[in-house]
């Protein structure tokens, strides 16, 4: 478990967000960071103790239990899928905030659809090559929207609408994968809900209406502008990493 500042000591009443993934200065979403957390300090007045934790670390008992919010980050593959799987279990059955941008979305599809729905052979195409087509539930887009920015509408009254006072917004994506639709009818009928697509249909946001908050995007967030006015649903993270640090 990596510090983000080893000179800020941790302190009860700030919130303490894990940063779920294999940092790398190679990865814009994780030099972002930094900026994002002095943005939200500055402009917002909310201040978080984060942690970066590496994806085997993440694998280890209790590796993400005691924080107040659990984001795990892109940049797959990731060194353990079993580490991000197992962070984003403990986050959704303990109720700590959660927030999956890029790669975080598609393995939080991954885990809900592997340890809620029975789909215990659901795969990611960029992690198990050789799976069988059927078992596929993240696959290779169409068309790479690396580099791509889109539209995204917004189901009105859910957790993404609310939190960015909105029912479009244009993002910003930096991936090759996102999910096949063949499994998405039975992620639907255990309570997973999708409330974001592009103007073709695709999904693009998902969360969960029985947790506190459970929200994962396609979009990387982090990315949106110079990093110096935080996008809302990060800022949405970090008001809910402060209720649950209250709590």
């Amino acid at each position: 478990m990596v510090a983000m500042n080893t000179n800020t000591p941790a302190h009860p009443h700030v919130p303490r967000i894990a940063l779920v993934g294999d940092r790398s200065p190679h990865v814009r979403s994780h030099v972002r960071v930094p900026v994002l957390l002095d943005a939200l300090a500055e402009r917002d007045g909310i201040a978080l103790d984060a942690y970066w934790i590496p994806s085997v670390d993440a694998g280890a008992p209790g590796a993400v239990e005691g924080f107040d919010a659990v984001w795990v980050l892109p940049g797959s593959p990731y060194a353990s899928e079993a580490g991000v799987l197992a962070a984003i279990r403990t986050a959704r059955e303990d109720g700590i905030p959660f927030l999956g941008t890029c790669a975080g979305f598609q393995h939080a599809l991954i885990e809900y659809a592997r340890d809620v729905c029975g789909l215990e052979r659901a795969a990611h195409a960029e992690n198990d090559p050789t799976a069988d087509a059927h078992d596929l539930l993240i696959a290779p887009l169409a068309c790479s929207l690396v580099g791509h920015e889109g539209v995204v509408r917004v189901t009105p009254g859910s957790l993404a609408e609310k939190a960015l006072g909105a029912e479009r917004t244009t993002e910003r994506y930096h991936c090759d994968y996102g999910p096949d639709s063949r499994h998405l009818d039975t992620l639907r009928a255990h309570g997973l809900r999708f409330t974001g697509a592009d103007e073709e249909g695709g999904i693009r946001i998902a969360e969960l209406p029985s947790h506190p908050f459970f929200l994962a995007t396609l979009f990387q967030p982090e990315l949106a502008g110079d990093g110096t006015v935080p996008h809302p649903l990060v800022r949405a993270l970090a008001v809910a990493a402060t209720t649950h640090a209250r709590t």
